[in-house]
């Protein structure tokens, strides 16, 4: 449980081949020259031995005197050793051990090169994939951050309108449509698209029919159901739905916010009404109060709700 670790050497295969093989050829040139210094001690002893010492003097093959067949043995063997090691030892000496070193760095620095290779385009992807992700975070927060917005003037009784129009009008609360609507979109029903003279500047009309074939101005927007109309504004932060009564009904499961303009009076004949505002899914969090006067016939308040 507690023993040493074993190291791991981080030289493959083929590199330790060539450096036992290096270590190898080493040893053989070392082992040759001491045979050499053996060799030649050997043959000067028995040229002394016959020449001074007169050691098998008389000895001859083949009417020759036995140490010449000794010294022509010897030279042979003198020149293997000679070539084995002087020659070799140019081949296998202090600078060929430095090339097969320096080789094998060699190698080792292209496979970490290839290795840096890899692991830069696996950083390439992971860097690709991350922005790829960011991206995808930042659109889902965006879409997330968008409110769709109610804005709508309703009476105390949330009646809306008669016979496709206001029933009342009151200027303080066109300037407030105005400006909040103004560069975005603005969704609607045929019905109350029909109502304007024509399309409100600075803003995309998206117009909810049924009808098949409907037509309509250039640059307006034409869907068959809230669905549509809301995807086609997704680029937009801040959509308003504007009316009327069905579409407002519709919208209510899927409104961030409604900008109420509550006018303070009953209106009867009325035919459109506004839903009812549910206090336990809807919370107040703003209100400013306009009372009657020469340029307002009735009171009203503007009042903005969050969804819960």
């Amino acid at each position: 449980m507690f023993g040493k670790k074993k190291q791991v050497s981080s030289i493959d295969k083929d590199q330790l081949e060539l450096i036992e093989n290096a270590q190898k050829r080493i040893r053989q040139k070392k082992r040759l020259y001491i045979h050499f210094v053996i060799f030649l001690i050997g043959a000067v002893f028995l040229i002394l031995a016959n020449t001074i010492l007169g050691i098998g003097k008389d000895f001859t093959i083949a009417g020759i005197n036995w140490f010449v067949y000794a010294i022509m043995a010897w030279l042979f063997l003198f020149i293997y050793h000679f070539v084995t090691v002087f020659i070799t030892h140019k081949f296998m000496g202090k600078d060929w051990e430095k090339q097969q070193l320096d080789k094998l760095v060699n190698q080792q620095q292209q496979r970490i090169d290839k290795l840096k290779e890899g692991f830069l385009k696996e950083e390439r992807k992971m860097a690709q994939s991350q922005a790829y992700s960011k991206t995808q975070t930042l659109e889902a927060e965006k879409k997330n951050s968008r409110e769709l917005t109610i804005i709508v003037a309703a009476g105390e009784d949330n009646a809306i309108g008669k016979d496709n129009d206001l029933i009342w009008h009151l200027s303080n609360d066109l300037k407030r449509f105005k400006a909040l609507t103004s560069g975005h979109h603005i969704i609607m029903g045929r019905k109350t698209f029909e109502s304007f003279p024509k399309p409100l500047p600075n803003r995309t009309h998206i117009v909810i029919t049924r009808q098949k074939d409907y037509k309509a101005p250039d640059g307006v927007i034409v869907v068959s159901n809230l669905e549509d109309a809301i995807d086609a504004a997704r680029k937009d932060n801040q959509p308003f739905i504007i009316g009327g009564g069905e579409i407002y009904k519709q919208s209510m499961a899927l409104a961030d916010k409604l900008k109420i303009t509550r006018v303070h009076s009953t209106f009867e004949g009325a035919d459109t009404f506004f839903p009812e505002i549910d206090a336990t899914k809807w919370k107040e969090v703003s209100r400013t109060t306009h009372d009657a006067d020469e340029d307002h016939k009735y009171a009203f308040s503007f009042i903005t709700y969050e969804r819960r």
